[in-house]
């Protein structure tokens, strides 16, 4: 490919971390995790960061803590009504399902690509019990004017963040609005740290319900002072004692090595990643048949989506056809419409509220190509020049 959908991110300072774990023998999560923990944790100015296998548990932990919870008005139960936008990744949905909630589907926003916050108003009801916002394609929701529709509600707001580390919106990062919020470091994210991800929460409890979930549910991780369980001063007592229904999703100490060099690196990737957004946006603003995705806040700009509008000199078709030809990697905007996966929703106990005419808008009409920590100047010229081969 000529311009690919994302590029290596390590030098020899990733290698070198990954030497430093191989010597010390440690394999399993250990003080490097810790470490990365740590470090993600001040970059975000979260209290707590759990670091996790990949996005998509940091999903599935996120789901489970809520059922574990002792606070009972935020606690939830098999049946709850979860609110989610009708455009996102399957491991957003997944979790929900497979702990029994009820899924209420929102049409998305065609400029911001985010949750329609007008649709969203309609579909809040007195039985709504978490909203999952997803911040796509790295843009930040209008988070100010969620708070507005829940507040004096009982609802809860997490985050999937897994597309948008970096993010901010009126200068607080994404992923923290929430009370919980999930990131991803695979290869083709901002970072990456082989497979990972993690959860931040200012939350004490749930961030001890973390650690326990994250390994058996055992207490071997947790603090002696924590608010789940009394522990034993005996390591032994505590070696194989479980309090709650837990999994194995513990990262490699690898990966928390080679994230904490990957954070060093984060600030000047999203300047760069930036640079390039402002870059796109004046090659692609000139073309009136294509529309790109709207800014809120300030964007780390996972990637670049373009919507071929109606009455377009081309389709989608013609246009996916001329980037491969040209080996220019594209893809659909995340799933598009998820509820066009019949098959698996099959599975599913979900409503729809209103229409989805923005998401089914963006299936059909809609693609992102790839955005980089580096300059890619030269491919976005590459870009427009196939795009402009078309009209």
């Amino acid at each position: 490919m000529k311009y690919k959908l994302s590029s290596d991110t390590w030098d020899q300072r990733e290698r070198e971390a990954i030497e430093r774990v191989i010597v010390s023998n440690q394999f399993t999560m250990g003080p490097e995790v810790a470490e990365y923990e740590k470090n993600f944790s001040e970059y975000n100015q979260s209290k707590y960061t759990v670091m996790v296998s990949s996005g998509s548990a940091a999903n599935l932990l996120m789901v489970a803590a809520m059922f574990l919870i002792r606070d009972s008005s935020r606690q939830l139960r098999r049946g709850d009504e979860v609110i989610v936008p009708a455009v996102s990744w399957s491991t957003t949905y997944f979790p929900l399902q497979q702990y029994g909630l009820k899924l209420k589907f929102v049409d998305i926003d065609r400029e911001t690509l985010n949750i329609d916050l007008n649709k969203l108003k309609d579909a809040i009801s007195d039985k709504t019990k978490l909203i999952m916002a997803v911040n796509l394609l790295g843009n930040p929701n209008d988070f100010g004017s969620i708070f507005d529709l829940i507040q004096n509600r009982d609802i809860t707001l997490l985050e999937d963040n897994c597309e948008s580390l970096g993010a901010t919106f009126q200068n607080k990062k994404t992923g923290t609005f929430g009370l919980m919020g999930s990131y991803s470091s695979f290869f083709s994210h901002h970072i990456a740290t082989m497979e990972g991800g993690c959860i931040v929460t200012d939350d004490e409890e749930l961030y001890h319900i973390l650690l326990s979930i994250r390994a058996h549910g055992w207490t071997r991780d947790l603090p002696e002072e924590n608010l789940i369980c009394k522990k034993s001063s005996d390591p032994f007592e505590e070696s194989f004692r479980f309090i709650l229904p837990g999994y194995n999703v513990r990262p490699l100490e690898m990966s928390g090595a080679i994230g904490t060099e990957q954070l060093k690196k984060l600030p000047s990737y999203i300047i760069n990643r930036r640079k390039n957004a402002v870059y796109f946006q004046k090659l692609f603003k000139q073309l009136p048949f294509l529309k790109i995705q709207k800014e809120i806040g300030k964007s780390s700009w996972f990637g670049f989506s373009i919507l071929v509008s109606e009455g377009a000199p081309f389709s989608r078709t013609d246009l996916v056809r001329e980037l491969n030809s040209s080996q220019i990697e594209c893809r659909p905007i995340v799933t598009g419409n998820f509820l066009k996966n019949r098959q698996v929703l099959e599975y599913f106990d979900y409503t729809i509220s209103g229409d989805l005419r923005g998401a089914e808008f963006i299936d059909s009409n809609g693609l992102f190509v790839g955005n980089h920590h580096d300059d890619i100047s030269s491919n976005l010229d590459y870009l427009i020049d196939r795009v402009l081969s078309l009209s």
